[in-house]
């Protein structure tokens, strides 16, 4: 039996992710805690996964709750930041079709900032380099351009100049 934590889980799992059940590499792989440590969760198997490092870093030290809702949000079509699974679409390449953009992204995007309280970026090249960062979602400048957009559209943040604020 595998002693290291990350390895027992691959391996109770059948080296698969357990959010989009696709075959998990051990480069690929980390391990997500179901209530974040930082949220007072336990580092035992009972509260850890084994999942892709992109949707570790989706889910972040969001509260169990609203990790479920990311998921929920999939409408039964789990698709993994990663591109692995169900292979999300990709973001409009540019903000003329932002309205394209995956609602996934858009969704898990929402729900970090939410998370973050008051701690949200501030201005507009932070809020990009948080985006880029979040879930290594592999989104060119581009794409991260037309996640803003879609957010502006959809009257969730305003952009004066470089500082940014937050309807969310």
């Amino acid at each position: 039996m595998p002693t290291k934590p990350l390895e027992r889980l691959m391996f109770a799992q059948g080296g698969l992710c357990f959010f989009c059940n696709a075959t998990l590499a051990k480069a690929e792989a980390s391990v997500e805690h179901l209530v974040p440590t930082a949220r007072a969760g336990s580092n035992s198997d009972d509260n850890c996964v084994a999942c892709c490092k992109a949707m570790n870093a989706l889910l972040g030290s969001m509260s169990l709750k609203e990790k479920i809702k990311v998921v929920l949000n999939q409408k039964g079509q789990f698709k993994c930041p990663n591109g692995a699974g169900h292979s999300a679409p990709k973001p409009a390449a540019s903000p003329k079709a932002a309205s394209s953009v995956a609602d996934s992204i858009i969704s898990a995007v929402v729900e970090n900032l939410r998370s973050r309280g008051s701690s949200k970026p501030r201005k507009v090249k932070t809020l990009t380099s948080t985006i880029k960062a979040l879930a290594q979602l592999n989104l060119g400048d581009k794409d991260v351009q037309a996640v803003i957009e879609h957010l502006k559209s959809r009257g969730k943040i305003k952009v004066s100049g470089e500082q940014v604020t937050y309807k969310l």
